[in-house]
């Protein structure tokens, strides 16, 4: 189950919907505004993989 701490509530509250949940999925545990950071990087790199592979 994902932990988002008091602190960055605010900050994962402005994300998309669709962000939310793409970060709710991967039952990460959120404490400070950095591991956000490391979650939504982690999520636009596979993306971009994704991306990628549907070009070849």
């Amino acid at each position: 189950m994902t932990y988002v701490a008091p602190a960055i509530k605010d900050k994962f509250e402005s994300l998309s919907i669709d962000l939310k949940n793409a970060i709710l999925e991967r039952d990460a545990n959120l404490n400070n505004i950095q591991d956000l950071i490391q979650v939504l990087e982690q999520i636009v790199s596979e993306g971009e993989q994704e991306d990628q592979n549907s070009q070849l």
